[in-house]
């Protein structure tokens, strides 16, 4: 069993770090067109998949003996054998053969698109849970059998041939364009993430958070924000962010006197906000970029306002509840120069990656400048030298980290492969807006019901693509613009990570804190309001600026920074002191003229805010929390 392991171990090792060389030259040259290159990946991937997560774990079996064990992983080689000899099939395939073009696929084409699609699936099992097979299942359950449904449900029932041939021997199904971005993209931007940790560059951004944080009230907590806002999009996981940042942060927020619940949910906001944060927006904007065709520059600036907005709102509420609780400010913190004297070289590759894509160049090509530039960065000083060793494992941890993203758009392809071809998106639309009554903001409350839903058992990447199918042209019917549209669904698929019953970024930050898992999620839901309020303002107003029109830009942030402040204050009834009951009921007010504007009344809730803070700032200094009710 050990030499088996070791073995083993030997060969991911091997295949991993090949994996990142294969895509980094891929990146380089684009050698290989899409339609070889990323059945190429996906094979890898599978095989990868196989090795990294064994069929028996060896924990649960320790008492069976190791014969049990053996035939799992002998059973794991089987499979690894199957997808090399799929994808060995899909790849070499002849699209422009006769027989082919008369007669459709042979058998053992036919058996090997088969097998290549239940592999996937079985490997979607592994890595990301059953909900996202199930799901997948079903779509594919409709196209066969969709003959049978009643009434305007019902559709075409394709056979065998025809779904093969549509979701394995075509663009259109598994490796359509979500595959096609988490295979360069996406895998470059994640080893650029694992670069970053080998190197000693992501706890260099943790100091700097926490020197410039940490000598104000809640200050280990507003690190904890800052230092995700920088580090979220690059690990490219809400989850994995709020282990990794949190490990750190969490433990000195409870030190301080925040309650364990609040640290987790305190983290699993601010890590969720990361994967919305410019220049890298998590793997689901390269993926917007692809579907609306418009510039990643574009989507980038056009994302900058709202994401600072989100990081205000997160910043309020951990302000509030520092004041609530009267935390002391932190008496020793590190002075900024002294980190920016230790790590100011690593700034260069993110102030790199971002002038490369506002000039306009290819994602992919600016990832693989990115990880060039932190190799050589790091090599600049001595103490951040990285040794040959260190680069292979952060090779290798690149493409491990990349596995469960490359599977899920893999089999969420399935399902964007069975929407184009039924024809069901239709349905959805009109199912929506019938029970909507028309409403655009009983439109929005239904989808976001949907995203939380679907984002409880699929990773954000794959919940925002099997939406963005189905619901953009909803609100595209309701007149959004196309990005605007985008953008609200890949706002809303973030919420599952902070939302109760089932918030995994807040449960995993429970994990950290030995915090109870559903206190911290209401937590975190508290303080990621701006996941809910902001795509609604985006829809109401001109928040996503495609125009250049500043003034109206300019209004609708103090529009949202309005409805958020009077958000706080009536959830929490406190801002720098406890708020009396009329302060209360007016910041209440306040929040539908806000949001709905009627007769241009936003200005006037907007003056409203302005006049409950102004009389919290002054009565805040003469009036402790105690005696204030």
């Amino acid at each position: 069993m050990s030499r088996l392991n070791q073995g083993l171990g030997y060969l991911l090792l091997a295949l991993a770090v090949m994996l990142s060389v294969f895509q980094i030259w891929q990146g380089v040259t684009s050698t290989i067109s899409a339609t070889y290159f990323r059945p190429a990946h996906l094979t890898w991937v599978m095989v990868l998949i196989f090795l990294h997560y064994p069929l028996i774990k060896d924990a649960r079996n320790e008492q069976k003996g190791t014969p049990i064990i053996v035939a799992g992983r002998l059973v794991d080689l089987g499979l690894c054998a199957l997808a090399v000899f799929a994808g060995y099939q899909i790849i070499q395939f002849d699209y422009n053969d006769i027989n082919y073009l008369l007669f459709g696929l042979t058998k053992l084409d036919l058996t090997a698109g088969a097998v290549f699609a239940l592999l996937l699936l079985e490997a979607c099992r592994r890595t990301v849970g059953w909900v996202m097979v199930i799901i997948a299942v079903i779509f594919l359950a409709y196209s066969a059998f969709g003959d049978l449904l009643p009434g305007t449900l019902a559709t075409k029932a394709y056979t065998l041939q025809e779904l093969v041939q549509f979701q394995i021997f075509s663009s259109n199904g598994i490796f359509g364009s979500a595959l096609g971005i988490a295979a360069t993209t996406v895998f470059i931007f994640v080893l650029f993430g694992a670069f970053l940790e080998v190197t000693g560059a992501g706890k260099f951004f943790i100091d700097l958070a926490f020197a410039i944080a940490g000598k104000y009230r809640g200050g280990p907590a507003k690190a904890a924000v800052i230092a995700s806002a920088g580090l979220g999009s690059i690990s490219g996981s809400a989850i994995a962010n709020t282990v990794t940042t949190g490990s750190i942060t969490i433990p000195m927020m409870k030190r301080l006197g925040y309650k364990p619940e609040q640290a987790a949910g305190i983290e699993a906001a601010a890590s969720t906000g990361g994967q919305i944060m410019p220049p890298i927006m998590g793997a689901g904007a390269f993926v917007m970029a692809q579907f609306t065709g418009v510039p990643y520059s574009d989507i980038m600036i056009a994302s900058i306002v709202p994401a600072l907005l989100y990081f205000f709102c997160t910043l309020l509420y951990v302000h509030i509840m520092a004041c609530k609780l009267d935390l002391q400010t932190v008496s020793r913190t590190e002075a900024v120069l002294k980190v920016m004297k230790q790590g100011a070289h690593f700034l260069i590759p993110l102030v790199l990656i971002t002038a490369l894509l506002m000039m306009g160049y290819s994602p992919l090509l600016v990832g693989v400048a990115g990880c060039a530039a932190i190799l050589v960065t790091a090599a600049l000083r001595k103490h951040s030298r990285v040794s040959i060793p260190k680069v292979i494992e952060g090779m290798k941890a690149g493409a491990l980290l990349a596995l469960p993203i490359s599977v899920a758009c893999g089999a969420a392809g399935i399902i964007v492969g069975v929407v184009g071809q039924t024809g069901i998106g239709l349905q959805f639309t009109q199912f929506v807006m019938a029970l909507s009554g028309g409403y655009l903001f009983t439109a929005l409350l239904l989808i976001s019901l949907v995203a939380l839903i679907l984002g409880m058992g699929l990773p954000v990447t794959a919940a925002y693509i099997v939406l963005a199918v189905i619901a953009v042209p909803l609100l595209g019917d309701f007149g959004l613009p196309l990005l605007t549209s985008h953008l609200i669904i890949f706002w809303l698929s973030q919420t599952s990570n902070v939302t109760p019953p089932i918030a995994l970024a807040a449960f995993a930050g429970a994990g950290v804190a030995n915090a109870n898992p559903m206190k911290a999620s209401v937590e975190a839901f508290k303080l990621a309001a701006g996941l809910f309020v902001i795509p609604i303002m985006m829809a109401y107003t001109g928040l996503i600026n495609t125009t250049g029109d500043l003034l109206g830009l300019a209004i609708a942030t103090l529009q949202t920074v309005a409805i958020i402040m009077a958000m706080a204050m009536t959830i929490e009834g406190y801002l720098l002191r406890r708020l009396y009951v009329w302060e209360r009921l007016m910041s209440l007010t306040s929040l539908p003229v806000l949001l709905f504007n009627p007769y241009g009344g936003a200005l006037l809730g907007a003056l409203v805010v302005m006049v409950l803070v102004a009389l919290q700032w002054r009565m805040g200094a003469k009036q402790s929390p105690q005696t204030t009710g």
